[in-house]
């Protein structure tokens, strides 16, 4: 949702992005939303100022290689309280299994005057201490998670390209990162130099042509389906696939649906998607031998899943990591 008071032209108008007024001659222009019309405005806008930068974060480029797993978290900037849990759970900087996990916050702006001011204050006290928030000058919005990608993706790049694993997902999942690692170190023949992009796959989905949050009309994408993509709330990757993403995003025009976009750019360089059944995004079922969605069995094996309020999150990751646990029917 666009803050009160800040659209996407308001932040790009402030760098110098001259605004391409010869998207209004498209046809229906008018009758798009605003929102729709900044982002045509300012989608050929790839260069921003970074408010915050980690160009160490994986020890530099040529010792990137060190870290095995780097957790790219999408967060809007007043979600304080979200990233301090994420923090002391399932994203926590550690050794797992003899190998690196790192973490970044990628974020934008929001607000304007004093509210952003504030808001980027914050920001700017929580990264002297924890050091993890990547934030660049443009609005958070629904519309520019897809520039956010990229922006991210041209910021690996340089500091960090040898980062073998990536998991790039929204702060609303709860993440079995002890399971991730175990997943990504059995990989046949795979040390993140190859090609991987798993999670919740979907396949054939025709663009929103009506009016919602991922209304994507005819004149900004034609054709009547979608390539396979990953659902955005959670993927992996290897560093491989993110170098290769970025340099296809290089040209290829946004669109404003950041795992559709990020389809795109595995489709142009011929490279498919997989399902993993340990990914739940839409379609987490509880059958009749779980007491609620609170017992820790039942995500005990999974790798994500989507949906999570704070308290919920901090309290299933500590069950769920309790070395006590016994689960009935499997011996893990």
């Amino acid at each position: 949702m666009t803050p009160p008071g800040q659209n996407v032209s308001q932040a790009v108008l402030s760098h110098s992005c001259t605004r391409n007024q010869s998207v209004e001659s498209i046809e229906s222009f008018r009758s798009f939303p605003d929102r729709l019309k900044d982002f045509l405005y300012y989608r050929h806008c790839r260069h921003f100022p970074m408010l915050l930068d980690l160009p160490d974060k994986c020890g530099g480029s040529d010792r990137s290689s060190d870290v095995f797993l780097l957790l790219v978290i999408k967060i809007p900037p007043n979600n304080y309280e979200r990233r301090e849990m994420l923090r002391k759970t399932w994203a926590l900087e550690r050794k797992q299994n003899g190998v690196q996990i790192r973490r970044v916050f990628i974020i934008g702006t929001m607000g304007s005057g004093f509210e952003k001011e504030r808001l980027n204050k914050v920001l700017d006290l929580e990264q002297s201490q924890y050091k993890d928030i990547l934030q660049w000058d443009i609005a958070d919005t629904f519309q520019n998670l897809t520039l956010k990608q990229v922006l991210f993706l041209e910021w690996m790049e340089r500091n960090c390209p040898k980062v073998r694993f990536l998991f790039n997902g929204d702060d609303d999942v709860f993440v079995n990162t002890n399971n991730v690692v175990k997943f990504l170190q059995n990989l046949k023949d795979n040390d993140g130099s190859k090609h991987l992009f798993t999670g919740n796959v979907r396949i054939g989905l025709p663009p929103f042509r009506t009016e919602c949050k991922y209304y994507v009309p005819i004149q900004v994408y034609r054709p009547k389906v979608y390539p396979p993509f990953c659902s955005g709330a959670g993927f992996l990757l290897t560093g491989h696939t993110a170098s290769v993403i970025y340099n296809m995003s290089q040209s290829i025009s946004l669109i404003p649906v950041d795992d559709v976009y990020i389809g795109l750019c595995l489709a142009k360089a011929g490279l498919s998607v997989s399902s993993h059944a340990g990914v739940r995004v839409a379609d987490v079922h509880f059958d009749s031998k779980r007491v609620n969605d609170y017992d820790p069995c039942f995500y005990k094996e999974l790798l994500l899943v989507h949906g999570f309020f704070s308290e919920k999150m901090y309290y299933l990751w500590h069950l769920v990591n309790d070395p006590n646990l016994k689960c009935f029917g499997n011996d893990k």
